[in-house]
């Protein structure tokens, strides 16, 4: 099924190789859109194209290097033309008490997670400014939201991509382009392999626990519908609100349920 609003849109999916990043660029190639998958590692590329029915791009790139995101962006813009829309999607996590995380750990988090995005919106935003339309679509988290224990590295660098986007989205507000913000909670993908390799995470949230292709369609809603900013699970909406009139006290209810690491 094919969505006019996509249809030929050149969509360049950072952190295309696995997970939501994959399976939103096969959406995406489904609703006759173009997705341009950009990863560090070439083989998992490949795993993820396998799946995509129509046309696409495939780039290496490793996010925290400036020069090669630069040198990426300007391939894929020789190659087509234009950039409708970018989804910064590439970060990872590791979950740890704060006496036990090394700072080189906070360093690593916020050059992937934050400065990556910062650097490929750098890359597009001349180009949409000069078009005078584009989105811009960041995925950042729940954690960026509400402070969790154990994830103190990772929640301070989602916090900074939230912030990025509000800012931004208030400076390029009458510039045609879009920035809009994805802010996921607990999602069954191989996040937890690396943020949390003993299990028990995975293990108590499993109730709260979203599928990737629910998070993905959502990816696309934000996309064809042009939002601005998504939460999920969509209770998660209501949930923020009470916890920004409230947060000491949202804090103190929560405590059990959101501090399961």
């Amino acid at each position: 099924m094919h969505s006019t609003k996509l249809m030929d849109k050149v969509v360049v999916i950072t952190g295309a190789s696995s997970g939501i990043g994959a399976l939103t660029a096969q959406m995406l190639s489904k609703r006759g859109a173009v997705p341009v998958l950009v990863a560090r590692s070439e083989d998992k590329l490949r795993e993820t194209a396998a799946g995509i029915q129509g046309k696409y791009g495939m780039y290496t790139c490793d996010f925290r290097d400036s020069a090669r995101v630069e040198e990426t962006f300007a391939d894929i813009l020789h190659t087509y033309g234009r950039i409708d829309i970018l989804l910064n999607n590439a970060g990872y996590g590791k979950f740890a008490e704060f006496t036990e995380m090394p700072t080189a750990e906070f360093d690593d988090m916020m050059d992937v997670n934050y400065m990556g995005i910062v650097r490929c919106t750098k890359a597009v935003v001349p180009h949409m400014l000069e078009r005078g339309s584009g989105q811009i679509v960041n995925v950042a988290s729940m954690a960026g939201k509400i402070g969790t224990s154990r994830a103190v590295a990772y929640t301070a660098s989602k916090h900074a991509v939230l912030g990025f986007t509000n800012a931004l989205r208030q400076e390029l507000r009458k510039s045609g382009i879009i920035i809009s913000a994805v802010n996921p909670g607990p999602i069954a993908t191989d996040f937890f392999k690396i943020a949390d390799p003993t299990g028990n995470y995975e293990k108590n949230v499993a109730k709260m626990m979203m599928t990737p292709e629910h998070v993905s369609a959502k990816i696309v809603k934000t996309m064809e519908k042009g939002k601005e900013e998504m939460d999920l699970p969509g209770l998660a909406a209501i949930g923020i609100r009470l916890y920004g009139l409230f947060p000491r006290l949202a804090d103190r209810l929560t405590y059990n349920a959101m501090n399961r690491k």
